[in-house]
């Protein structure tokens, strides 16, 4: 396998790696699998999540049904941004159903988006101890 050949994945992707190199039980670096992780939505970012989307068109794979696997990975908090929303004509009606299983609730199924006004949205972030941008 020869690792030069080519600096740049498939349609000149970006590749990522992440190296694990400690054991998954005992350490400190196991624990990074182990955070309070939330997603947020805002300006064109809403429309990831948008359903019956159909990437076939620009040859792209579609990615959005993946959302759904976020409970199972705890990660249950999407929140949305309101105006974002309204500024592109959209609803919580728009949004796919992203649900998560409650497993202090009995494993009931409840609603991961939560649909916040951009005041709230600030709260939200100002709340993180990290925050990734994409």
């Amino acid at each position: 396998m020869n690792t030069q050949e080519d600096s740049s994945g498939a349609n000149g992707q970006k590749r990522f790696l992440y190296v694990n190199r400690r054991a998954p039980y005992g350490t400190i670096y196991a624990l990074a699998f182990d955070q309070d992780v939330s997603l947020a939505f805002l300006d064109d970012g809403v429309y990831q999540i948008v359903k019956g989307q159909d990437t076939e068109g620009i040859g792209m794979k579609n990615f959005s049904p993946t959302y759904r696997a976020l409970g199972d990975f705890e990660v249950t908090k999407l929140f949305v941004e309101r105006e974002s929303l309204e500024e592109r004509g959209l609803s919580s009606d728009d949004l796919l159903d992203i649900t998560y299983e409650d497993e202090d609730d009995d494993w009931a199924e409840k609603p991961s988006i939560r649909i916040v006004s951009r005041s709230q949205m600030t709260e939200v972030m100002a709340a993180q101890d990290v925050i990734l941008s994409f």
